[in-house]
């Protein structure tokens, strides 16, 4: 198909960026909400947004992990922050 290479390049160019942005040297993720309530997760969610409007989103990372049988689901949301820079003396 035409474009078809194109595409893929773009695509592994972008997972790269994204590696490369969020790998464990560049910084850490800190977690600020977790919950088992899927109510009290989605009254976070609106009121992170209503409060922070500024937010980049794309450090964000919202996990949603799936329980089965006696484990009940669970929420998590977590911010990405980058190790400092260094000072220059």
């Amino acid at each position: 198909m035409p474009g078809q290479k194109k595409r893929k390049r773009k695509q592994r160019e972008l997972a790269q960026q994204f590696a490369d942005r969020f790998a464990p040297e560049a910084g850490s993720w800190q977690v600020l909400f977790a919950t088992q309530d899927a109510g009290e997760w989605k009254a976070y969610l609106r009121e992170l947004g209503r409060t922070e409007p500024d937010l980049d989103w794309s450090t964000v990372r919202l996990d949603e992990f799936c329980g089965r049988g006696e484990y009940p689901d669970s929420y998590r949301l977590s911010r990405f922050l980058p190790h400092p820079e260094p000072a220059e003396i």
